[in-house]
């Protein structure tokens, strides 16, 4: 590990928009309509929000704000919900495995991308996503890229506001590796603004992928990120982009 070269690059991955893709639409909520419902008793105004570039904690405060269910009252039973939400995770995923269409999919090049950097002396790969920690871990398992992910990175669970989870993943990070890192040797890759406005609050380089799950590279641009991406399926001209941050 290069630990005093300050060349050194943490490439801090989104997954839902920006390395997979659902084949359904509007897939999360298959299965976490149903574990709110089992933990709360109902999920208030889900079917209406959208919810991209959110956490999994803040959808669910948000979705039932009107219950009279406040951020910490969903915090003091995050472990059912967690539990209860890889169970729905598992059977919908499974049903769509028996019926020969996997529910989720790697984006075009997400896989060349991975191997790439994960050969490159410059970067590590490490995920920041506002998914639940185990809900990441099986999205990359089912589409064969969780292996590509080894150092601790920051989730759903942590908190609700996903500014925090930058400054999360990097202290988590630097503890793993024995390093003391600075904030633009982060790399937030994501496909909302949300993704742009983390990386800006806690001062690490942004990479906006446009894959137009939600936004297009003009929804992205007036939120300022160091870079947009059209997607990842060109290997060596992401390589080069990434080069220079």
């Amino acid at each position: 590990m290069m630990t005093t070269d300050r060349d050194f690059r943490v490439l801090l991955w989104d997954i839902d928009g920006t390395l997979i893709r659902s084949t359904q639409g509007g897939d999360f909520k298959h299965y976490f309509t149903p574990a709110l419902e089992a933990v709360f008793g109902g999920a208030g105004r889900l079917a209406e929000m959208t919810v991209s570039g959110m956490t999994d904690l803040q959808i669910a405060a948000e979705a039932l704000h009107h219950e009279g269910i406040r951020h910490e009252h969903i915090r003091e039973r995050v472990g059912e919900f967690r539990t209860r939400l890889m169970v729905e995770m598992e059977r919908v995923t499974t049903a769509a495995a028996a019926r020969g269409k996997p529910f989720f999919y790697a984006l075009p090049g997400a896989r060349e991308m991975l191997e790439a950097v994960d050969q490159h002396p410059r970067y590590c790969s490490a995920l920041l996503t506002g998914n639940l920690e185990p809900a990441a871990h099986l999205k990359l398992e089912l589409v064969g890229l969780s292996h590509f992910f080894r150092l601790p990175g920051a989730f759903g669970d942590d908190s609700h506001d996903r500014r925090d989870l930058p400054a999360l993943a990097a202290r988590r990070i630097e503890q793993h590796l024995k390093i003391k890192l600075d904030p633009a040797q982060f790399i937030v890759l994501g496909d909302t603004p949300n993704d742009i406005a983390c990386a800006r609050h806690f001062g690490a380089r942004s990479v906006a992928v446009a894959t137009g799950r939600n936004y297009i590279a003009d929804d992205l641009r007036p939120h300022h990120p160091d870079v947009i991406l059209t997607g990842l399926a060109d290997t060596a001209a992401v390589l080069r982009t990434l080069n220079e941050l």
